[in-house]
């Protein structure tokens, strides 16, 4: 049973997404890439100044990157006819048991 995200006891041996299995894939993610930064320091491959500049130029990507999925998922968001249908039927009903009760719910 999920509550509240997060995993009870039942679920957590075998279960398919762990959260200590995504938290590790970032840590590792972030080592490497500091590991991968500090080589780049050390070797001077890259001039020093361009090497600072690194981590900036890496957040601005994952910021690119973050926004760009987000506009992806804006454009390919689905429209359900059927659940607005429901959603209103809801809201019809509400309404009606709030005016029931006596509760002034608008001009509708």
């Amino acid at each position: 049973m999920l509550t509240f995200g997060k995993l009870t006891n039942s679920q957590d041996k075998g279960a398919p997404f762990s959260p200590m299995k995504h938290i590790f894939k970032i840590i590792s993610l972030l080592a490497a890439i500091s590991a991968f930064w500090v080589g780049l320091l050390q070797a001077s491959i890259i001039p020093r100044t361009h090497t600072w500049l690194l981590p900036i130029y890496l957040v601005v990507s994952l910021g690119c990157y973050g926004l760009l999925m987000v506009g992806v998922g804006l454009m390919q968001f689905p429209t359900c006819p059927q659940e607005a249908v429901l959603l209103q039927q809801d809201i019809a009903e509400a309404k009606g048991f709030l005016k029931d009760k006596g509760v002034d719910v608008g001009s509708d």
